[in-house]
């Protein structure tokens, strides 16, 4: 890919002027603009070699224009420029907190005290540009960049520095090492593992921990029953196998209630925990594991003991009351059944209105997984075939419509015998994006504003969620209604909102999902007059934030006489 020298951002960078380079940016590219799409093959990777016909029918959006437009001021994302620039302009707006809006970026809330994540890039293009911020001689904050040198030099003069917190932050020096997010940066990763040893070395203990700060909690009043471990910050938090390793060498305790359970997302640093004996029992692991579908990482804990009958702790799971009964409702594959059940999984394992595993099977189309249980309980109880209702649903389920129809013509009013733990199965198969069988339930009458899955909101909800638009516009068409509430309290408004933000699952499509939902009545929307920075628009009458590229849309759209 080509290079050029990156742009440099004014003192006082303006996300609005960014904003509406990314518009005019993406208006030359929609125009044809030559240099508009050399820019593109010059800054965004997926562009990149593409001839002029070939990028002009990718149908770049304004998501992809402010991508192109980060990049060229260096930044790997619009969210971290967008970061920095929030940061540079609040250190500009109030001097005196300029350290701890420096913080909030090296460390996720649960330290720093708010609701964000970590931006390590972010914080560290603030530091280059401002080396001064963090003055001199700070030992805590030197445990957040990897200062070994002035960790040598606070532990020659104060030996017991090492065992207090202290810093903006009042962090115990291990902690601060572990859990700054700079450790994901490979320029700052020897640096602090390097500190972490001589903290060690020092007398540190290897448990050293705080209170969460995540609100309702804060900084000035940590939740004290919420421990969070220097262990937690290397495994469960930055990931990261090295630090793991290095704190467990030191006989960091394993079972703090937090590392394992975060630690699933990286496979290294879960063997780590576990061949240090770590506790499955109690930690939910088992569930979460299913959560996300990692067959080799499920194998490892019930190697290591995971109990594949433990019960769980708490809802959702609580309803399930099996790690088998969970994986089916997270349609997970044959492979993992066969591995629970391999481990002393029960496959006589019933739901708490009785209904056992073989038909909740059925009820998800896992026909494959309901062949198994089956043949995990021959010569027991054994399994009778289903009733006319149970087959009609397993149809629906496996989104063979032709087979359904035939049930319910045969058997008239199918529908209207269903209990409400079966007539749910129509959110929570929208939950798990399984298209072909919502649209068939709903084609063979279906009852569509029936809310269930983790919560509780109804089968287009889930879709706007998952940002299928075609699914989304399909409910619609039949009759959805976009203002039902869901179990926070909100619509598919709201729903739109949070997930076009924090895109749940990668590649949705939230601006189809607002062409749909508006092409069915949900209002447009129009600027929000008090004109903050914080993206916030009216819609409905209420202040509500969406990702750039949706409310850009939704703007576009006319707005209701409320908003």
């Amino acid at each position: 890919m080509t290079t050029t020298p990156y742009k440099r951002l004014p003192a006082r960078p303006d996300i609005g002027h960014l904003k509406k380079q990314a518009k005019d940016l993406l208006a030359l590219y929609r125009g044809n603009d030559a240099a508009a799409l050399q820019r593109f093959r010059t800054a965004l990777p997926a562009a990149a070699g593409k001839s002029d016909a070939a990028l002009a029918a990718q149908g770049l959006r304004l998501h992809d224009a402010q991508s192109c437009i980060a990049r060229e001021y260096s930044f790997a994302s619009w969210a971290d420029l967008q970061g920095f620039v929030v940061a540079r302009r609040a250190q500009a707006d109030d001097p005196g907190k300029a350290l701890l809006h420096w913080l909030g970026l090296v460390y996720a809330g649960d330290i720093s005290g708010g609701m964000n994540r970590a931006r390590p890039a972010v914080a560290l293009r603030l530091l280059e540009d401002q080396p001064a911020l963090l003055g001199d001689g700070d030992p805590w904050l030197a445990c957040a960049t990897g200062d070994e040198a002035v960790l040598r030099q606070a532990t020659a003069q104060d030996p017991g520095w090492v065992h207090r917190a202290g810093g903006p932050l009042q962090l115990p020096p291990l902690v601060a090492v572990t859990h700054s997010g700079l450790l994901q940066l490979p320029s700052h990763r020897e640096r602090l593992i390097a500190c972490a040893r001589h903290l060690l070395a020092a007398g540190a203990s290897p448990d050293q921990s705080v209170g969460n700060r995540w609100p309702p909690a804060s900084l000035q009043a940590p939740a004290e029953t919420e421990r969070l471990s220097a262990l937690y910050g290397a495994a469960g938090r930055n990931l990261d196998p090295e630090m793991t390793k290095l704190l467990l060498g030191a006989s960091a305790h394993p079972d703090d209630n937090e590392s394992l359970y975060h630690a699933l997302d990286n496979p290294e640093c879960t063997r780590l925990l576990l061949q240090a004996d770590a506790r499955i029992t109690g930690t939910n692991a088992m569930y979460r594991v299913l959560d996300l579908d990692d067959l080799a990482t499920l194998q490892l804990l019930l190697a290591h003991g995971g109990d594949a009958n433990e019960a769980p702790q708490g809802p959702p799971t609580s309803d399930w009351g099996s790690p088998l009964l969970w994986a089916i409702r997270r349609r997970r594959s044959p492979a993992h059944i066969a591995a629970l059940l391999a481990a002393g999984a029960r496959p006589d394992a019933r739901m708490q209105d009785g209904t056992p595993a073989h038909t909740m099977a059925l009820r998800y189309g896992l026909t494959e997984v309901a062949q198994l249980l089956q043949a995990a309980t021959a010569g027991t109880s054994g399994h009778a075939p289903p009733d006319t209702d149970e087959a009609f649903i397993a149809a629906c389920a496996r989104g063979d419509e032709a087979a359904a129809r035939a049930l319910q013509a045969a058997h008239p009013g199918t529908i209207g015998r269903l209990s409400p733990a079966q007539l749910r199965l129509l959110p929570e198969l929208a939950a798990q994006g399984c298209g072909d069988a919502v649209r068939t339930m709903v084609a063979l009458g279906w009852p569509i504003e029936v809310r269930g899955g983790d919560w509780d909101a109804s089968a287009l909800n889930q879709a706007v969620f998952r940002g299928d638009a075609a699914l989304a516009r399909f409910l619609l068409a039949h009759g959805a209604d976009w203002q039902a509430l869901h179990g926070f309290g909100d619509n598919a408004s709201g729903t739109l909102s949070w997930a076009s933000l924090n895109e749940p699952v990668p590649g949705g499509d939230w601006i189809g999902c607002a062409q749909a939902l508006v092409a069915h009545g949900m209002p447009g929307a129009r600027p929000d007059p008090e004109g903050t920075d914080d993206g916030a628009v009216l819609l409905g009458g209420r202040r509500s934030r969406f990702s750039e590229d949706v409310a850009d849309y939704l703007l576009s759209q006319p707005a209701s006489a409320q908003a």
